[in-house]
């Protein structure tokens, strides 16, 4: 602040003037003031170099949120010099400019700052003539319908008529950030009142709107404080609304990414479990390729025998053409022949041999095999038990829910037990408030007699008077007949005008008491369909709730009976991939054999596939339950929610006619006339 004051006689003396002390000393006292975000030069005379200094230092950032410059005296200059320099400010929260006449130039300031600034909240204009320069309230009414930062505007005492109200209307058709409007002690009228009551049908912002001393009829009145009443309610739920839904919207992105989450550890699982049983595949192609090698080369080394075979029958051949062609030698090489002919049939029985036995070998494989194929059967077997006993299960979870349903009929049962409590209350604060009435009654009519007392002491006074009077017109008969004349007409309307305001009195309370019965009985019976209402809303809304827990449950279980079977599964297709790896190192003998076992590899594959798409059905159809189960739960928050919005308004509603009861009683307006 001592900066700011610098910067003011420095701009004086750069202008040729002397910076005013009045207002050097009170920037002073506020810059060793401990809190200075406050400018207040009220009631100090501005002078315009003052104006211009300050407006050459409010733009941007000044040092203080309030500037109060009520009651300065300012020129039409000095005022447009000073909101030329607030246009651009972007700290200054409240602006005080009470008292200072200010007129055409100052209204259309008014209309250019409110169209520009973009920081001021709120702007106090009490007791000045605005209304009485149309075209420039008129400006001004433009820029606050252009104006989207302002939210309370204070108007009291500035004339403003009912074409000006016409104008202000308009602007709060456009406007949708002004909460507070004060347009108190002006000339608004019954046009007038009629605008702004119609500018609220579109205008959903303004909370309070204040018409006193503006004879604007009482029911207008109402009906502009009904509007206003229902735009605060409405701000409310909607603030309500918006907390609720960005909450709703957390719990939903919530259980999107655990479902998501979810979804893609199963997808995981399932693709390790293809991979797994392509590997499985590749590994049994790969040993079976090995196998066929085996056996190729077998095939080879009998082709080879037989070649063999072929070559000593030719040998032989050759021998008895030799023997018939040279006997001598037939006789020395007889002994050899013999010998190795029997060397070649002890080998071929030795490889008979090794054949037969190879052929047992087999053929105990085989039968190995066919117990193993037995085996995985009884597995197969014992998953159908499995799967009947998860069935059991689930028709055990549908009984459960039947018996939660019953539950929730009991516990409904006990909500009408204490909604029964709950009316047996309400009718004993019902008669509460009948001997509330019945008091208030009695002081209304304490205060009537009160104030007929009141009237026949002032009377008794009256009549002292007349009797003075005579008494000096007894002294004075011949100069004072004509003002004894005066006194007697004046005594007479003194009285009629006594008990025409004693019977307009007792007729506004007889109607005070007749409306207040009304509103009474219609209270009565608002309470009642709200209580009511609120009773049903609170036991479905419970009811809903147990559901929802209910099913929140039920997919919890649902979801770990999943992760279960998904493990029992892996568990059993990780013991048919061991005993499949066990067979095939088995048979790798011979071809035969080899064959028999690529059919039951076939066979196992075909129950895998099988299993595997059994159990792929099943997690399609968990899915699709959990999905259902998912929509029933959004439907039912959507329910809950539409509800609880509904008995929001229906308190809303209720607390609405409390309000109108409690005013139109005579404590009501007591309260109000102080």
């Amino acid at each position: 602040m001592e900066e700011f004051r610098r910067a003011y006689a420095r701009l004086c003396a750069a202008g040729g003037a002397a910076p005013q002390e009045a207002v050097l000393r009170r920037l002073r006292e506020l810059g060793g003031a401990p809190g200075c975000g406050r400018l207040d030069l009220a009631a100090q005379s501005l002078s315009l170099e003052t104006c211009g200094a300050l407006g050459r230092l409010l733009p941007g950032a000044a040092p203080f949120a309030e500037v109060v410059l009520g009651d300065c005296g300012l020129s039409e200059e000095g005022v447009k010099l000073l909101l030329h320099g607030l246009c651009s400010n972007t700290t200054v929260k409240s602006l005080d400019l009470k008292g200072n006449n200010l007129r055409t130039m100052g209204a259309e300031a008014l209309g250019k700052l409110l169209r520009q600034n973009k920081s001021i909240r709120s702007l106090i204009l009490e007791w000045n003539s605005l209304g009485v320069w149309e075209e420039g309230f008129s400006f001004f009414c433009q820029g606050l319908g252009a104006n989207n930062f302002l939210q309370r505007l204070d108007l009291r005492n500035n004339q403003i008529n009912h074409q000006g109200a016409g104008e202000l209307a308009m602007a709060l058709k456009q406007n949708a950030t002004l909460q507070e409007l004060d347009l108190r002690w002006n000339n608004i009228g019954l046009l007038g009142g009629r605008a702004l009551l119609n500018c609220l049908h579109s205008n959903k912002t303004l909370k309070r709107l204040e018409l006193a001393g503006n004879n604007v009829p009482s029911d207008i009145l109402k009906a502009v404080e009904q509007a206003t009443d229902h735009n605060q309610d409405r701000q409310t739920i909607l603030s309500e609304t918006q907390n609720r839904a960005c909450i709703l919207s957390k719990e939903v992105s919530s259980l999107k990414d655990e479902k998501t989450k979810q979804f893609l550890d199963l997808m995981d699982t399932i693709d390790k479990q293809r991979e797994e049983i392509a590997r499985s595949g590749r590994i049994s192609a790969a040993r079976v390729s090995q196998l066929q090698e085996a056996l190729d080369e077998q095939h080879s080394i009998m082709n080879s025998l037989q070649a063999k075979l072929q070559m000593t029958e030719a040998a032989l051949a050759l021998s008895e053409q030799k023997v018939h062609n040279l006997g001598e030698l037939l006789n020395a090489t007889k002994q050899e022949q013999a010998s190795l002919a029997e060397r070649h049939f002890t080998e071929l029985q030795q490889q008979k041999q090794e054949g037969a036995d190879r052929e047992g070998k087999l053929l105990r494989d085989l039968s190995a095999a066919s117990e193993k194929n037995l085996l995985l059967r009884n597995q197969v077997d014992e998953l159908e038990k499995k799967c009947k006993v998860q069935q059991d299960q689930l028709f055990q979870v549908k009984q459960d829910l039947t018996n939660t349903t019953a539950e929730l009929k009991l516990r409904a049962m006990q909500a009408e037990e204490r909604l029964e409590m709950e009316k047996k209350r309400f009718k004993q604060s019902l008669e509460d408030l009948e001997s509330l009435r019945l008091k208030e009654v009695d002081h209304m009519t304490q205060h009537i007699d009160a104030s007929e007392r009141s009237m026949q002491d002032r009377i008794q006074r009256l009549e002292a008077i007349r009797i003075a009077l005579e008494e000096e017109l007894s002294q004075v008969k011949a100069a004072a007949l004509t003002e004894r004349g005066q006194a007697e007409e004046e005594l007479i309307k003194a009285r009629n005008q006594a008990r025409l305001e004693e019977q307009q009195r007792l007729e506004h309370l007889e109607e005070k008491l007749r409306l207040m019965t009304e509103s009474r009985d219609e209270a009565q019976n608002c309470c009642l369909k709200q209580k009511q209402m609120v009773a049903e809303a609170q036991a479905k809304a419970n009811q809903l709730s147990l559901h929802a827990d209910a099913l929140r449950r039920r997919l919890e279980e649902l979801q770990q009976d999943l992760n279960s079977k998904e493990e029992e599964k892996v568990i059993e297709v990780n013991k048919v991939k061991v005993e499949l790896q066990e067979q095939i190192g088995h048979l790798q003998a011979e071809r035969t054999a080899q064959e028999g076992l690529r059919e039951k590899i076939a066979a196992l594959e075909r129950q895998l596939k099988a299993l595997s798409s059994n159990h792929r059905e099943a997690l399609l159809d968990k899915e699709g339950e959990i999905s259902m189960l998912l929509e029933k739960l959004r439907m039912k928050d959507a329910d809950i929610s539409r509800m609880r919005d509904e008995e929001a308004q229906r308190a809303s509603f209720l607390q609405n006619a409390i309000m109108a009861y409690v005013q139109g009683s005579p404590l009501g307006t007591h309260s109000s006339r102080k």
